[in-house]
């Protein structure tokens, strides 16, 4: 069993395996060339070719901040994710399923064993500047600034008190101000944010960047598994079977996690908005999880920064928004959710889902389904439904037989090769509410679209009729136990 409770733990023991990480004394630029670098090395996902999946990547030199370094790609692999939550990666939906029924919820520790308050920097001291102190690059030199990718947003609502954390896009505006961007109804955080508003009251916020991986993937777990009120550090909590430790921030009644490398105290100002490119001009933000730059939107709001503070020579975490490293955030939960589901309505049918790389984890998912008997027929169908209900942001699913790797994606296309044909085995939804940031789900692009972010939700049967199983079995080759022959 591993031992990660960290980001500097991950880092050790990625370490101790080979091809899993490497490290360079390059100088390097943070603003598009960190990131220009990367994409060549590990990037992967929906990343403009050429791309690959590769290595996580520390960079030890980076230039404006020589404290600091910059690891990129930590979780754009899923072997090396499986490392470090101790799992096969064919195993993480499951392990994630049952970590989510299971929860273990966040403790606070005191202030002095909080590893994340080592170093305090006060924004009212003369020369704050978070551009200064926190190593946030740019994806690339279209970017309406420096980006925050991989900061775990934290706050609470007003009312009850319920907690919730969630990752998004927070572009550094000026030496003490973060535009913040919500996607619209998707984000618990808005909520919080409105009823504070609504109240004339500031929002407190902290941004824990750089912690434990099992709390990145636990972040991006999603309504309906994770309704309004479910904290999920609960559900890292469940994967490492210990609760995650939080500490109170110095400047805001808020919590922070307490081994962060950098730990941003700030608060949303009531009816304080920016335009995202006010510095750039450029009408873009940062390139995005489909694989095109997200428009820069033209109200965000702001985040007034009042602390940075941060272990002594801390190490920034990033990622490149299109990367390997999103679909992974995104589609392990995706799959875990769909997985829980499904097996409420039909146990032992679903064997594995995958949120499919090329839709960045949100988009595509493949289910690996068995029918066990003639009336589970049409019931692969009606799975594929229960999906879309576990996760709202999919548009497409394949359905394939028992005998295909659902994340082998040449296995996948053979099923659809030969065990599919379009007018019988294709089932479309239309005009129903996906995800705004893929450019084909607009009214320009279909105008039987009533509104940016709807989709004509699509279903692939490849799937064997089961009265046909028979006339589609594949080839049968000799079991052989290859290791002598290695």
């Amino acid at each position: 069993m591993n031992k990660v409770t960290d980001l500097r733990s991950a880092i050790e023991l990625l370490k101790t395996i080979p091809g899993q990480l490497i490290e360079t004394n390059e100088s390097v630029n943070p603003m598009a060339e960190l990131s220009g670098v990367y994409r060549h090395i590990g990037a992967g996902g929906t990343v403009m070719r050429p791309t690959k999946i590769g290595p996580a990547m520390i960079f030890n030199n980076v230039k404006g901040h020589e404290d600091a370094r910059v690891i990129i790609g930590l979780l754009a692999s899923r072997e090396r994710v499986g490392i470090m939550l101790d799992t096969k990666p064919e195993k993480l939906g499951f392990l994630l399923n049952e970590s989510v029924k299971n929860p273990i919820d966040p403790i606070v520790i005191s202030n002095k064993f909080a590893k994340c308050q080592e170093v305090v920097h006060y924004a009212d001291e003369p020369g704050f500047d978070i551009r200064k102190l926190v190593p946030a690059p740019t994806n690339t030199e279209e970017d309406a600034g420096p980006y925050i990718t991989m900061g775990m947003c934290y706050a609470s609502d007003i009312e009850t008190g319920e907690s919730d954390i969630t990752i998004h896009r927070l572009c550094l505006q000026s030496e003490d101000e973060i535009s913040m961007y919500f996607v619209p109804g998707a984000r618990h955080l808005d909520v919080f944010r409105e009823k504070a508003e609504k109240e004339g009251k500031p929002l407190p916020i902290s941004i824990s960047i750089g912690v434990d991986p099992a709390v990145e993937i636990a972040a991006c777990f999603e309504p309906p598994t994770t309704p309004l009120g479910f904290n999920e550090l609960s559900i890292a909590g469940a994967i490492r079977n210990k609760p995650v430790e939080l500490v109170n921030c110095l400047t805001i009644n808020e919590k922070a996690i307490a081994n962060a490398e950098y730990v941003i105290e700030g608060e949303l100002i009531p009816g304080r908005y920016v335009r995202e490119d006010q510095n750039t001009n450029t009408g873009k933000a940062m390139p995005e999880f489909p694989g095109y730059t997200g428009e820069a939107i033209e109200k965000t709001p702001v985040i007034k920064v009042k602390a940075v503070t941060h272990r002594k020579n801390p190490v920034m975490q990033t990622i490149i928004g299109p990367s390997e490293e999103h679909v992974n955030l995104a589609g392990i939960p995706t799959e875990a959710s769909v997985i829980q589901m499904i097996e409420k309505a039909m146990p032992g049918r679903l064997l594995n889902v995958y949120a499919h790389s090329s839709g960045g984890g949100k988009y595509m998912a493949v289910l690996q389904f068995k029918k066990l008997k003639q009336s589970d027929e049409g019931r692969q169908r009606q799975a594929a439904l229960l999906a879309f209900s576990a996760f709202p942001e999919l548009k497409h699913i394949i359905i394939v037989s028992e005998d295909v790797d659902p994340f082998d994606t040449n296995d996948v296309l053979w099923s659809m090769n030969t065990r599919y044909q379009g007018d019988v085995d294709t089932i479309f939804i239309p005009g129903v509410r996906c995800h705004p940031l893929d450019p084909s789900q607009s009214p320009e692009y279909n105008t039987l679209l009533k509104d940016k972010g709807m989709s004509c939700k699509t279903i692939f049967d490849c799937t064997v009729p089961f009265n046909l199983k028979e006339k589609f079995e594949r080839s049968k080759f000799m079991d052989v136990d290859i290791e002598r022959f290695m």
